[in-house]
């Protein structure tokens, strides 16, 4: 194992702070000699004696997702969990930068030396994540986080895709915000585990409505409905109660062969997904298949091929010159 990495297994284990953000710093690095050091890194770590939860926590940018987390995470302290938040921001396709803004209204876990927060941008990643939030998320384990949580970008229904990194999905919806509507449509409403109206404090007549047609929806949708909770988490009201909730839920799924389960699930999507990344990595890579690429891509735009039969074509190509 390269020393760094080997430092850094070490300070892991040992649960701190500072080597977790190199460690997460060091897996979302796309330089070759990180990405070795990565691999080494995240191949030394063993199994934790006892699993974390691992909760993502979805809906659209302004719906309070941050102050939830921050309310959720001081619970979880107060009982003596160590609590780690990856919050996902979005990259600007212009400057590929990210605000990072998340932290700023977590105080409560901000000041606490049992709580981790990382700010991460999503890389242009689908799916509300960073391409790396799965590794991310094992190195928090690791490191002795027993509550991990995974913020994401908040664009709509495409973020069902975090449903493969976690054990349990927490929607947070706002009253009247035109997402009832969405209450009848598949995608992370079909995915998510719990629902939260946020902002209870207000509109107390709105809130109860929308609960109600979201508990409706979902019971439509499945036969069964996740926990729709109405949480004010500037207020704490309904905060414990949503807490333990999804603390029984865990330890149902602890209890069952489905926690391990899924997660070979999660393993196997997530060893699909980085075959496809590498596999396009390639094709940029390497200055044959860029060419060929180019060709084809030529023939598609000037209407002489399909675009399923070009890439038919590339894949034939490469499935022939390997034999």
């Amino acid at each position: 194992m390269m020393p760094d990495a080997a430092a850094l297994a070490s300070k892991l284990g040992a649960g701190d702070r500072q080597s977790l953000a190199r460690a997460i710093t060091l897996v979302e690095s796309s330089r070759p000699a990180d990405r070795a050091a990565a691999f080494e890194l995240l191949a030394s770590l063993g199994v934790p004696a006892e699993p974390a939860l691992r909760l993502a926590v979805t809906g659209a940018p302004g719906a309070g997702k941050s102050t939830l987390i921050d309310a959720l995470g001081a619970c979880w302290l107060a009982l003596g969990r160590r609590v780690a938040v990856l919050a996902v921001d979005p990259t600007s396709p212009r400057s590929a930068g990210s605000v990072l803004g998340d932290k700023t209204r977590m105080v409560r876990l901000g000041q606490s030396e049992h709580a981790f927060i990382r700010p991460s941008p999503s890389a242009g990643a689908a799916g509300g994540t960073h391409p790396r939030t799965g590794e991310a998320v094992s190195l928090c384990e690791a490191a002795g986080f027993d509550r991990v949580i995974v913020e994401t970008v908040g664009v709509g229904q495409i973020e069902s895709e975090v449903a493969d990194l976690v054990d349990l999905l927490l929607l947070v919806v706002l009253p009247n915000a035109g997402d009832d509507v969405q209450a009848a449509k598949r995608g992370v409403l079909d995915v998510c585990d719990l629902l939260v109206v946020s902002r209870a404090d207000s509109q107390v007549a709105e809130v109860e409505r929308t609960r109600g047609t979201y508990a409706d929806a979902f019971a439509r949708l499945n036969g069964r409905g996740p926990g729709v909770h109405a949480v004010s988490a500037l207020r704490g009201d309904g905060v414990e109660a949503l807490a333990r909730e999804i603390e029984s839920r865990w330890a149902t799924l602890k209890a069952s062969e489905r926690l391990e389960s899924r997660r070979r699930d999660q393993l196997r999507m997530r060893f699909r997904r980085a075959l496809g990344a590498r596999f396009e990595a390639w094709l940029n890579d390497d200055a044959a298949l860029r060419r060929e690429c180019r060709r084809l891509e030529g023939l598609v735009e000037r209407g002489e091929r399909l675009p399923q039969a070009a890439a038919e074509e590339l894949v034939a190509g490469l499935r022939y010159g390997s034999n």
